[in-house]
This record gives C-alpha cells, structure tokens and sequence, in this order.
C-alpha cells in the first residue's frame, strides 16, 4: 500500500501529503434485510469525536455512480427517521415494523489524498483495516477512487497508472457488500445481464457507451463470484459477459476499424478461453452426473467417477484464479473501462465514421440485426439435413444474433413482436446447445480416463443417457427452427405488413 501511495502518478499530482484518520463503523439493516434489498446501505461511522450516518444507493446501469447522504447524528446508535424521506412508501412500512439491527461492522485506517489530473480531480483513500461480523472477519486491503470534479475518465486514467505500477485489482464492490456476505457466511450475490433500455432517438455514439457500459458493469460484477467459486453461476456469468463483451465489439468493427478493438477482443478472448475448463466441469458435476446418476441407480461408480470430476473442477478453478490474478487481466478490465469513458472508438476514425457515429442508432440497428438474421437463415438452409459441425456454426451465429438482439432490439420498441422474436431465439439457441454439451461431455470424460478407473459402465452410462436424449431433441430442433425461421423480424420498418412465409419441402424449409 505505501509503495502504491509513492506512486509517479501520484507523487507528481497529489495536492499535498494528505490527511489520515481512523474510521470505525457499524451497518445496520433490519432482521431480512430489507434495505440491501432494494439497495441501499445504511451505515453511522465513527471519525474522532464525530459521528455520521450515511444512507448509499447504487446505480442500476452506471458501476461507477453511487447516491450517498449524510447527516451528523450523536453517537453510534442510527436515527432511522432521518433516512426515511429517501425510501419507497413499502420500504418505509417495513421499516417502521421491524426496526433496523448491527449486522456488521468495519475499522479502517485511511490515508486520503487529492490528485488533480488534467481531466479532473480524484480523491484516494487508502484503506486497510478488517470487517467483522459475529466471530468472522475479512481484511480489508484497498485504494478508493472517488471523483470530485471533472471527467469520469480522470478515474480510469488514475487506476491505468497504478496498474502499471503494480497489481491492483479492479473492483466495484463495497465494504459493505463484503460485509453482509460475510455476515451470511454466503458467496457475492449472482449477477445478471444489465437490460437496455436505449432511446430509439440515441446517437450511435452514445448507444456504443450504454452497450460497452453495460457489459463493463456485468463483467465487474461477475469477478468476484467467480473467484469465490461457491456458486458454478459466477463462472458462468463471467464467461456470458465477456461473450457479450466480444458481440458488442463486433457491432462496433462494422463501423470503427481500429486496432484497440481487436486487442480488447482478443484480451476478453484469452480470459474466456482460461475460464472454460472451470465452467465446463461445473456443468457436467452439478448437471449432467447428477442427472444421470439418480436415472441410473443401478450403476455403480458414480462417487468415484464424481471425486475425479471434483479434482479437476479444483484444479481448473485455481488456474482460472490464476489468470484473474493476473496483471493482464487487471490491466484489460481497467482499460476497458478507460476507452469507454474516453470514447476511444473516436480515435483516428475518418470523418465517414464520425458522421455515422452521429446518426441515429436505430439505423444501423435495423441494418445489423437485419445482416446477422440473413446470416443464421443461409447457415440453417436444409436445416434438417445438416451434419453436426454444420448446426455448430448455425449455433455460433443465432448466439451473436441473440447478443446483437439484447443491445440493439430496445431501439425497436418493446413491443409483443420483440419478445415472441426474443423468446424464438433463445428457444433455438438452447435446443442447438444440447448438442454442444454432448460434445464436452465425450471430451470431459475422455480427460479423467473413465475406462481405467474401472467406471467404464459409469461412462457408458452417461454417453448412452445423452444419446437417448437427442432422440426427442431431434424434434424439438426441427421444431424450433422453424418457429425461429418463420418468426416475424420486429426491427423492419415494415415487417408488420410483410409477414415471412415458409413453405416445408423435402428438402427443408423455404422462406
């Protein structure tokens, strides 16, 4: 930490040495948590001899906006009345009949600093100290950024240079985050993809910002739930929001060519592809064995062939910790955060682009959804005849089409036409799933060597149940894709007056 506060950055713009205190503070929150749960924190913190009670609100699309009110109360006991202008009338109910109670409490020593950028002024706290709860506790080790003036932009451009200094950690969540989870003895709270809600009237320009923004937000919230590895959903939503993150990417290529996107997409690329082992056993541990092992009850080895499964989760685990530790990781999530706020795209872009970038969005949000439909349609052609690598790249594209849909349909109303599309498409995407699964677990289990453990029959069980599965799959595909083919595209001007009309051949479906 005081190698980190010697930093050349830091050193060079920091205003003074700073002031430095010791802050003790207690959360409270009533017995089922009502505040966290429409997500405030509530804490009255210690500094000296004063006393102040704060009430924190988080922004539901924005990581790095906060809401925070004050008020100096007269000792460490809270006075709930004063909180009460800020909640719902619901909140307000619960609130008055069942009081608020300690649920955990923070010492922290601070060391605060102001530095003054050319795009704003930033202030550090540099933290360390414990949080407590009951007879746990968690240390806390960290450097805070606030901004106080200026650009959001002077934020990133801070933690990119201490990056450079050292291995930092990008993070969004709170102490008192922290502090409730450790209260609960539970894992970081599973996170899901933001939803959009794009003006149709946005600029392509700013809807570039919400869309990356977004993926920003899920991909910080889903490191820590990852890391902890309690619950196989962190993995999973980190992999989700760095797919999303490559779509997003994409969509912006089709306007902007620079070399920072195709690093950025190769750096979400790389993290995946070293978070894919862990994700992988999760699903074949928590789903598939425990699938077929209560459908097999007969078969013996399924403990076995499940302790194998656990080692290797554990080792694809700390490897996955391993590459989230590691400063190229760090570096990339930080400095995806900066291009967002520094609107990178713009750089070296020729005045086409720029002019594109100031049109509206819905237009290229017709064209593009538009390109990528046609893509999955000509993939599907004969969809019934298609070998199994064929219906791999259909999935690969109905998976950016529906990433591309999640962005870019808000700009098309919300509208029946826009869910029942929506709902087609996942449909089809996760009957084309089943497949890709079966091909994992064939590659899973050839990588604990089932056959020389004596689990052969444990094996061949597995193998035999998935067959048998795709045997109703079939249909449900065909299914599918037809609905998904013959399914009103909700972003065409047009599209109420021309419907799509399939005819089914014997040689597929026509459109």
């Amino acid at each position: 930490m005081a190698d980190f506060n010697n930093a050349p950055i830091i050193a060079a713009n920091a205003r003074n040495k700073g002031a430095r205190k010791h802050l003790k503070a207690v959360y409270y929150d009533t017995p089922k948590r009502a505040l966290r749960r429409d997500g405030f924190s509530f804490r009255v913190r210690q500094s000296g001899t004063r006393f102040t009670q704060t009430v924190k609100t988080e922004s539901s699309n924005d990581p790095l906006r906060r809401g925070e009110w004050e008020a100096a109360v007269p000792s460490m006991a809270p006075d709930i009345a004063l909180a009460m202008p800020l909640v719902s009338d619901k909140l307000r109910t619960e609130l008055e009949r069942h009081p608020v109670e300690a649920v955990f409490s923070s010492d922290i020593h601070r060391h605060q600093r102001l530095v003054d950028l050319p795009s704003g002024t930033v202030e550090l706290a540099f933290d360390h100290g414990h949080l407590t709860a009951g007879d746990r506790s968690l240390p806390v080790s960290e450097i805070e950024l606030e901004l106080r003036s200026g650009s959001p932009s002077a934020i990133w451009e801070l933690a990119l240079r201490l990056a450079e200094h050292g291995s930092v950690k990008p993070s969004i969540r709170t102490k008192s985050a922290r502090g409730f989870d450790l209260a609960a003895d539970a894992p970081p709270r599973t996170p899901k993809p933001p939803k959009l809600r794009l003006d149709p009237s946005i600029s392509l320009d700013e809807a570039f910002a919400e869309i990356l923004r977004s993926c920003l937000l899920h991909l910080l919230q889903s490191l820590p739930l990852a890391e902890d590895g309690r619950d196989p959903e962190g993995m999973h939503q980190l992999r989700v929001a760095l797919r999303r993150l490559r779509s997003a990417l994409d969509l912006m290529r089709s306007v902007v060519s620079l070399a920072k996107l195709d690093l950025m997409r190769a750096e979400a690329k790389w993290l995946a592809g070293r978070l894919a082992g862990a994700r992988d056993w999760d699903v074949f541990r928590q789903e598939t064995l425990r699938t077929v092992a209560d459908g097999c009850p007969s078969v013996t080895g399924f403990d076995t062939l499940g302790a194998l499964a656990d080692e290797r989760r554990a080792a694809c685990y700390d490897a996955a910790r391993l590459a989230l530790a590691d400063r190229r990781c760090q570096y990339f999530v930080i400095g995806l955060g900066a291009f967002i706020e520094a609107r990178g795209w713009r750089s070296d872009v020729a005045p086409e682009g720029l002019a594109r970038l100031a049109e509206p969005a819905i237009n290229f949000a017709r064209n593009i959804l538009s390109a990528q439909h046609a893509k999955v349609l000509k993939r599907g052609r004969r969809f019934k005849s298609l070998t199994a690598e064929q219906r791999h790249r259909v999935r690969l594209a109905a998976k950016k089409l529906r990433y591309f849909a999640d962005f870019l349909l808000p700009l098309c109303g919300h509208g029946k036409s826009a869910k029942r599309f929506s709902r087609k498409l996942a449909d089809l995407q996760q009957e084309l799933g089943i497949y890709n699964d079966m091909a994992t677990t064939s590659s899973l289990l050839a990588d604990v060597n089932a056959g020389a453990i004596g689990s052969s029959m444990v094996a061949a069980a597995i193998t035999g149940w998935q067959a048998h599965a795709t045997v109703g799959v079939e249909a449900r595909l065909l299914k599918a894709w037809s609905e998904f083919a013959g399914a009103k595209v909700p972003w065409s001007v047009d599209a109420a007056e021309q419907p799509i009309k399939l005819v089914q051949t014997s040689a597929g479906w026509l459109r």
